[in-house]
């Protein structure tokens, strides 16, 4: 390479010869540094896919500020509150997967938005559209199931307007929607619980610009109520679990992955205070997938979510990596922490499975 060639100065970072090729596969780390510092005091909130919810249960587990907004009763039993999904984000506001569906979260929290479908019935249940798995055996009525939407709205904005830094992990661009409003469910009306109705609910595979567009909103949305706040966008590794479109599973994924890391990136690029964190590239990048998938070739490790929380603490916080290879079942390193992941299409899909015998 000539001397007056411009990647000569260029990081280490920037070459795959010195930070791929020459980098034994245990230490690529496909990362930079933050362009900001969180400490155990900054106030973290987090939504987003099934994936997102390891950030909440190692941000806990670390020690660090996790916001909630909606903790529930205290009456409830341990077993109860998870059932309910009180902790496992701010609020009870289950996954968020696509940029538009988090768009409206925010909309819906300030009095923007109000969806025209206002509940699901099963039987003598009622369920929230937008949230169908909080309530197990549903709601007893219309009045409860809008009570509780009051509260959890209420708490949903307080997490906006109260945090310092927010994750938001992007997980598909496959989504189903009201044909009436345009709001967006987390999973297909009909699957688990309500009632398909092809005049009332449409499939949509968001593009580029639809991401981008709403990714851009919330994020305007978001600093004109909270100012200060930084985010950190980063995209789930988790491939889709089934597909509406005519392709391959694994070309729809590729597709899907690919329009919501380039909608992270132009966010990252346009506003100042929004950072990516790598989680998709650590785990599909850096030639560890046998290590970083489990035998259903979708669920990501306990070895791939260390990984990937470990590089998250060292940029982000200045935690020093941990020798994984010295952990042990009797000295783990870490407190331990049930890591249970509630993810909404898959009850969606296992309902439907349980249907068909």
């Amino acid at each position: 390479m000539r001397s007056s060639c411009p990647y000569h100065a260029q990081p280490v970072t920037a070459k795959w010869r010195d930070c791929v090729a020459k980098v034994p596969v245990a230490e690529i780390d496909p990362t930079t540094a933050g362009s900001f510092q969180i400490e155990r005091s900054t106030v973290i909130a987090s939504a987003g896919s099934c994936f997102a919810q390891n950030m909440r249960n190692h941000l806990i587990r670390h020690g660090y500020n996790y916001l909630i907004t909606e903790p529930g009763a205290q009456e409830l039993s341990a077993t109860e509150r998870e059932d309910r999904q009180y902790g496992i984000f701010p609020a009870r506001f289950g996954n968020v997967y696509t940029t538009t569906q988090l768009y409206q979260l925010l909309e819906r929290a300030f009095g923007r938005f109000t969806p025209q479908e206002d509940y699901w019935q099963d039987a003598d249940a009622y369920y929230d559209p937008f949230r169908p798995h909080v309530e197990p055996d549903g709601f007893a009525s219309i009045g409860a199931l809008q009570d509780d939407r009051t509260r959890h709205l209420a708490a949903t904005r307080r997490m906006f307007e109260t945090v310092e830094v927010f994750v938001f992990t992007l997980g598909l661009t496959e989504a189903w929607r009201s044909r009436i409003d345009g709001g967006v469910f987390p999973v297909c009306p009909g699957c688990s619980v309500g009632t398909f109705d092809p005049n009332r609910h449409e499939f949509v595979n968001f593009g580029v610009r639809e991401s981008t567009d709403a990714l851009f909103a919330f994020v305007e949305g978001f600093r004109a109520v909270n100012p200060n706040a930084k985010v950190i966008l980063t995209v789930s590794p988790v491939p889709l679990l089934a597909t509406m479109t005519p392709q391959h599973v694994i070309q729809a994924t590729t597709y899907s992955k690919s329009v919501l890391r380039v909608a992270a990136e132009e966010a990252r690029q346009h506003f100042p205070h929004v950072d990516y964190f790598p989680s998709f590239e650590i785990i599909m990048a850096t030639n560890r997938t046998q290590e970083f998938f489990a035998g259903d070739r979708r669920t990501v490790t306990k070895t791939g979510v260390e990984r990937v929380m470990d590089l998250f603490f060292h940029r982000y916080a200045g935690e020093v990596l941990p020798d994984r290879s010295a952990a042990t079942a009797d000295n783990p390193g870490r407190p331990a922490i049930i890591d249970k992941i509630v993810c909404d299409e898959e009850q969606a899909l296992r309902a439907l499975q349980s249907l068909r015998g």
